[in-house]
């Protein structure tokens, strides 16, 4: 019997897009299909192999700049990580980061029609976001929120 957190978002297609950005099934010992799936591997923090499916499934995120705005986690982090024979987990923060740049990435994608165009909107300057890049905000909590917000009003057909 699903809860009524499960059926609030049962199938969002962004949460299964972010999920398969971080390797899906490849990577988590579960399928994640709701918040509450996402919640509970954040919790736990995400093998590390998820930040390597993440840089290998979104281009943007392989330049060191971009990966540290985005997840929090060095470039020269990430290539130690790599290099361990069984890489350490995520922390819960660096999951969280991670999570939520996927699902901005996957929402982005729902809006704009491609991956590409996803990422392409993520690095340009933004009218809605006083000339910003949406890239540049997402090192900090507000600033995720800014984006999505502005994400969110793209899609119903406010731009500024």
């Amino acid at each position: 019997m699903a809860t009524a957190l499960q059926e609030a978002d049962v199938a969002a297609p962004e949460i299964v897009r972010a999920a398969e950005l971080l390797g899906g099934l490849d990577i988590f010992d579960r399928p994640v299909t709701s918040s509450l799936d996402a919640h509970e591997l954040i919790s736990e923090g995400f093998p590390g192999a998820a930040l390597t499916s993440l840089c290998e499934n979104v281009t943007m995120i392989r330049d060191a700049d971009t990966l540290e705005k985005a997840v929090g986690i060095s470039l020269r982090t990430l290539q130690r990580r790599k290099a361990e024979e069984s890489p350490k987990a995520l922390s819960p923060e660096q999951s969280g980061r991670a999570w939520k740049f996927a699902e901005l990435v996957a929402k982005a994608e729902g809006v704009f029609g491609s991956q590409d165009e996803a990422e392409h909107w993520l690095e340009e300057p933004a009218i809605g976001l006083s000339g910003y890049r949406p890239i540049d905000l997402l090192s900090t909590v507000a600033g995720t929120e800014l984006v999505e917000q502005y994400l969110e009003r793209i899609e119903f057909g406010v731009y500024t």
